[in-house]
């Protein structure tokens, strides 16, 4: 009977993370439209910010999960201090991946330059001045007038200083 007693429990725990987790998504969902509507950003922009927050909720839900299931609390706090060990490794690392993805969603939401912006950035070695053309999850791609398509790492994005030219295109 107190088995029984206990399935039920986790199945009702389980069933409110996983309300939590639709609740949640549908609320940053939200909040990143009205931010990308106010600042005029594209549906790829919001889109691609939706995605990240989606996986972020569920990797977060999936732990919740494990728990409620009995998963030896040793063995989930090993785990989950692995990865973010390995995620804060990744943000402090200059080229790596998790640091790109981070940029992207700080350029989406703390930076006014949009698609269609003439932006120039400002490098010692070689500067670059061009109108955004696409921003992915990694790079940046930048059409310079001559046509040519130059990629910028988000994070490099973040890391240089850019003049953001509002009046010209």
């Amino acid at each position: 009977m107190d088995f029984i007693e206990g399935i039920e429990w986790q199945l009702v725990e389980s069933g409110i993370v996983i309300l939590l987790y639709v609740l949640l998504r549908t609320v940053f969902h939200a909040m990143i439209d009205r931010v990308g509507q106010r600042l005029l950003y594209q549906a790829p922009r919001r889109k691609l910010t939706k995605k990240i927050i989606s996986i972020l909720l569920s990797f977060i839900s999936i732990g919740v999960l494990l728990f409620i299931w009995g998963v030896d609390q040793s063995d989930l706090l090993f785990f989950i201090s692995s990865m973010l060990t390995i995620v804060g490794v990744a943000f402090f690392a200059q080229w790596s991946i998790m640091s790109n993805i981070t940029a992207t969603l700080i350029i989406f939401f703390n930076h006014p330059a949009k698609i269609g912006d003439h932006i120039s950035i400002l490098d010692k070695e070689y500067q670059i001045e061009g109108t955004i053309s696409d921003i992915g999850v990694f790079f940046m791609l930048i059409t310079t007038s001559d046509g040519h398509k130059v990629s910028i790492p988000s994070n490099l994005f973040l890391q240089k200083m850019v003049r953001h030219d509002s009046g010209k295109k």
